[in-house]
């Protein structure tokens, strides 16, 4: 069995909160929430859902590019909504970055997220 190491990248957003990224063990990544937080000035950007949703999974792919992974090789999303109302058009953009064997995905209303963002999404995904 292997031992579980931190991973970090200044490219994609970093909240400076008491957890990593992500970790990688025995191959696998698991990313920690992820939102839309500008990778550049590390700075919440707050929008429709479309705008968040798009900016998450961009901070979502450069993490897992930088540790040598892929969103081709997400197995599981979890993707927290603060309005359901809004799931149709968060589905609009997430099809795009999973035109293909989409991967195996909860998405639940959550009543508040950080920062009072409207989008927030975990992954885990092979190396």
């Amino acid at each position: 069995m292997g031992e579980k190491k931190a991973f970090q990248t200044d490219k994609a957003a970093v909240t400076g909160g008491p957890y990593s990224q992500a970790i990688i063990h025995d191959g696998i990544i698991y990313l920690s929430g992820q939102g839309p937080i500008d990778p550049q000035t590390n700075q919440v950007v707050p929008g429709t859902v479309e705008q968040e949703t798009e900016l998450t999974l961009e901070n979502i792919r450069i993490i897992l590019e930088e540790a040598g992974s892929s969103l081709s090789k997400v197995l599981q999303v979890s993707a927290y909504l603060v309005n359901m109302r809004e799931y149709g058009r968060f589905n609009d953009i997430y099809k795009r970055y999973f035109p293909e064997n989409p991967p195996a995905r909860s998405c639940i209303q959550a009543a508040r997220l950080p920062f009072d963002i409207r989008v927030e999404m975990d992954a885990i995904a092979y190396v």
